[in-house]
């Protein structure tokens, strides 16, 4: 297997290692402030808080005696507190034994479980916290759709018809009339595909009709990365007018055609501006989780599309733009923990967890598309990451708080030498996590 084969284009590798890098510092970066702001809090001392790992490349010590640092290595990063013997938070039983009870009580190790246990989750948390803060950033300036079918931005692609307008609001499709944007949706969703249709309109305080647009036409409006059409090189605003040689009309159909494919090869004749352009891609089988729960198997090549206008928005209110940020972070969890569940019991391929290499590639693919594609990504793997965190596994922050909490239970923390263990078992499933995903992104191509 080709490595190389692994980047979008051996052009783009520096901008693959390098958005990869910068994804990665901003994760790290959120979850060890959170260590180190709830333990500071705490009235735990953190000696040093650093951004990668190995020789250091910079490093400033501020007037509460923490060195912050930046390392050579920039996979990962750590908050090492007072009576730690390293990056790990393992106990320096020598050096805690010189402190005096009052100066204990600043360690990681002799603060109250509850400062322990707070400084521990914190990581996590504030993980999900920026990636609320991200996710409700995008429908604040966005917007969201209102509930009229209202044109707010007419898609611009060649068609035969008139055009839709900014303003224009949608009385009836095809006869059949229409109240809000969820009506406009399923009846155009029921048309059989057609190069166009007729809508009957209120534009200017008149009703007219015109033959428009068909609603969900071949138009492609976003690619997704690490995907066969990122590799095909097709570009959002691309019209797909043709599938092996078939005429295509909707998006529909298009989805339909790639679907039956059982993972042939396939050339979509694509037209991008007055060219028309013959793509070579394979779809790729792919386990989609569904709102409801659970997954769905199915053949995709990446593609994104929808109506023909980009509907009328609202700015939503602080609060409205919050739960909504909070909601997308639940639903980053709860479809992580379905797909773990799932790969663990072969219900789906195990071929959906993907190591660094696979990260990488999807992280340089968002960047290639835009600033707020790379930001997008950096939210979801900032919950995800933050989500992996609090995994009962010794070395992670949720085995931390396990232990806490047989602490809390038991009214005494659980032998050193168990959880050295413990801890080196955790280490080893970690590690093997890590060399699974990454033959991962080697073999399951």
């Amino acid at each position: 297997m080709d490595i190389l084969a692994l980047i979008p284009g051996f052009g783009n590798l520096a901008l693959t290692v390098l958005a990869f890098v910068l994804a990665l510092s901003i994760i790290v970066a959120v979850h060890e402030y959170g260590h180190y702001i709830v333990g500071r809090w705490s009235g735990i001392h953190a000696e040093v808080f650093s951004l990668g790992f190995g020789p250091v490349l910079l490093s400033r010590v501020d007037r509460r005696g923490t060195r912050w640092q930046l390392a050579a290595l920039p996979f990962g990063g750590y908050v090492k507190f007072l009576g730690d013997a390293d990056a790990a938070s393992g106990k320096d039983g020598e050096a805690i034994g010189r402190l005096s009870p009052a100066e204990r009580r600043h360690t990681m190790h002799g603060a109250p479980l509850w400062a322990r246990a707070a400084t521990v989750a914190a990581g996590p948390v504030f993980n999900f916290i920026f990636s609320a803060l991200v996710f409700a950033g995008f429908f604040w300036v966005s917007g969201i759709a209102t509930d009229a079918p209202v044109v707010g931005e007419a898609k611009s692609f060649p068609y035969d018809g008139q055009p839709l307008l900014p303003g224009d609001r949608i009385v009836a499709l095809e006869g059949t009339p229409v109240t809000t944007l969820e009506d406009f949706m399923t009846q155009g969703n029921a048309l059989p595909p057609a190069p166009n249709a007729d809508y009957r309109i209120l534009r200017d305080g008149a009703e007219q009709d015109l033959t428009g647009p068909y609603p969900y036409p071949a138009l492609v409006d976003g690619v997704q990365p690490n995907s066969a059409a990122a590799e095909s090189g097709i570009l959002p605003g691309d019209l797909v007018r043709a599938i092996d040689g078939t005429p295509v009309q909707s998006f529909g159909q298009m989805r339909e055609m790639v679907g039956a494919s059982d993972g042939q090869t396939m050339v979509l004749t694509v037209q991008r501006g007055s060219d028309l352009l013959d793509l070579s891609l394979t779809p790729r089988r792919v386990d989609l989780p569904l709102r409801e729960g659970g997954f769905e198997t199915r053949w995709l090549i990446g593609l994104n599309g929808g109506l023909v206008f980009a509907p009328e928005t609202r700015t939503p209110g602080v609060t409205e733009g919050l739960w909504m940020g909070v909601q997308q972070v639940g639903f980053v969890a709860r479809t992580s923990l379905s797909g773990l569940w799932h790969m663990v019991t072969g219900a789906i391929s195990s071929c959906n967890l993907q190591g660094p290499l696979g990260i990488a590639e999807a992280t340089g693919s968002a960047a290639s598309q835009g600033i707020d594609s790379f930001i997008w990504l950096v939210a979801l793997l900032s919950a995800a990451v933050g989500l992996m965190n609090l995994l009962p596994v010794p070395v992670l922050d949720g085995g931390h708080l396990v232990f806490h909490a047989w602490e809390a239970i038991m009214r005494r923390p659980p032998p050193d030498a168990v959880l050295q263990r413990l801890m080196s078992l955790g280490l080893i499933v970690v590690l093997g996590t890590m060399v699974f995903g990454l033959t991962n992104d080697l073999l399951c191509r």
